[in-house]
């Protein structure tokens, strides 16, 4: 029997030799290849990241695409954005990459697209579960080739930047495979680059390829400071998301960062639309419409965010956890080692330090995202019963969870995660006070249900 929870809003994903096993990726490969062959594709990649489960369940995986009848193209070793890339590319009808992503080594998952590398949406991936379980597939003997996409990604996104002087930049893969990668890269376009943690190690010896906890990126911070370098940057285990520290050894939020992307893409694109996840800061909604862009607020989720910028012809997209999303003159899909090479060119283009033009970004005082846990069979209901009480109360924009706002500007979130079984906070206003007090409200409301742990 297949977990249900496995199927998430944004992948398959769970627990390795439990809930994710190769004959459960059997299953799920054969139910995604049918719903690729029952809208006319036969022919997809399948990639895979460098955890030490992955190989063999990119071969159930594999197994069951072929079993259903279409043709895989094994890209290999490769990042989640590699395959996005491949897929759209090479115009297949699909593709597929196993990855854990930035999650503990424990788990795994898959992450799978369309033909140019659209993503699945929730209900679809509820439909994989249905098919899977009733056996419901189609049948037949794929064929299977193994192709590298390495040498045309790099020639891409090296076309695509131009820096404008030579970088000294420290690079932490956290032993992910945005090592095997990045780094050629980043050299290809010019910089000096510093490898920290690049050897592929799917046992991540020195810290979980996680960016948005700070404490993954101190050895960064550290080595930065000690080689004098223009910048760091770090990418989560499958390089779909990025952090980025400046010469001082100072770690900046995503939603700042794009406040920097922003500003650049307006220089070409005036007015242009600039899309971001809920927990964004209200400086990004500022900033955006005052260097003549439009500020678009949407759901949190990778997902979610590249279907906005399809469907309104978006160019630039970011979200809170480091995933960035790039329209102009690419895929419209996220990729941290993308966005890496964009800050490296509004950093060389600048006439001061990376750190200067972060502190021209308006500063409010906001917490980083905080996590409740939750039961999965809890978390919707509190959130449902939560934005009730609050919209009654306060102004609350509910396209995903509360976001409140409150007297004196500031703002509070809280959500059901899509991915893990808690409930995700943000707070951000002009005062530690005033975010003190927010947060006592929020608390508060949560307070009611036992089974939530409100983080401290």
């Amino acid at each position: 029997m297949l977990n249900p929870h496995i199927f998430r809003a944004y992948d398959v994903r769970g627990l390795v030799g439990t809930d994710i096993t190769p004959e459960v990726f059997r299953q799920v490969g054969g139910a995604y290849a049918t719903l690729v062959r029952r809208r006319g594709g036969r022919r997809v990649a399948v990639g895979r990241d460098n955890r030490l489960s992955s190989p063999d369940l990119a071969g159930g995986f594999v197994a069951g695409v072929r079993a259903a009848g279409v043709d895989v193209v094994d890209v290999g070793l490769v990042t989640t954005p590699i395959l996005y890339f491949a897929t759209a590319h090479w115009q297949l009808d699909g593709g597929a990459n196993v990855t854990g992503s930035h999650n503990a080594i424990e788990y795994n998952g898959v992450k799978m697209v369309h033909r140019g590398a659209a993503p699945l949406t929730e209900e679809e991936i509820q439909e994989l579960r249905r098919m899977a379980e009733a056996g419901d597939v189609e049948r037949g003997a794929g064929a299977l080739e193994a192709r590298s996409p390495r040498e045309d990604y790099v020639a891409t996104l090296a076309a695509l930047v131009h820096p404008a002087r030579r970088l000294r930049v420290v690079v932490d893969a956290g032993n992910g495979v945005a090592g095997l990668y990045a780094p050629e890269l980043l050299r290809r376009i010019g910089c000096e680059v510093v490898e920290l943690h690049c050897e592929s190690d799917g046992t991540f010896p020195h810290h979980l390829p996680d960016p948005e906890d700070e404490k993954n990126v101190e050895d960064l911070q550290a080595r930065v400071v000690e080689v004098g370098a223009d910048l760091g940057i770090a990418y989560d285990g499958d390089a779909d998301r990025v952090g980025v520290i400046d010469e001082r050894g100072q770690r900046h939020e995503a939603d700042l960062v794009l406040i920097l992307l922003a500003r650049d893409l307006l220089t070409r694109h005036p007015g242009a639309k600039v899309v971001f996840d809920v927990k964004s800061s209200q400086s990004l909604v500022d900033d955006v419409r005052a260097h003549g862009g439009v500020p678009v607020m949407w759901k949190t989720g990778h997902s979610h965010l590249k279907r906005k910028m399809r469907e309104d012809g978006i160019l630039l997209g970011g979200e809170v956890s480091g995933h960035m999303f790039f329209g102009e003159g690419y895929y419209g899909v996220d990729d941290g080692i993308l966005a890496s090479c964009k800050i490296i060119e509004i950093a060389a283009r600048a006439d001061a330090p990376l750190s200067r033009l972060f502190a021209a970004v308006p500063h409010l005082r906001a917490t980083p995202e905080l996590k409740a846990p939750c039961p999965d069979a809890e978390k919707f209901r509190v959130i449902e019963e939560l934005t009730r009480e609050l919209k009654a109360r306060y102004e609350t924009l509910d396209i995903d969870g509360a976001r409140v706002s409150f007297p004196g500007g500031g703002w509070g979130l809280v959500r059901a995660s899509n991915t893990n079984p808690y409930l995700t906070l943000r707070f951000e206003a002009k005062t530690d006070a005033e975010v003190a007090e927010m947060k006592r409200v929020i608390y508060a409301a949560l307070r009611r249900y036992p089974f939530v742990t409100l983080p401290d």
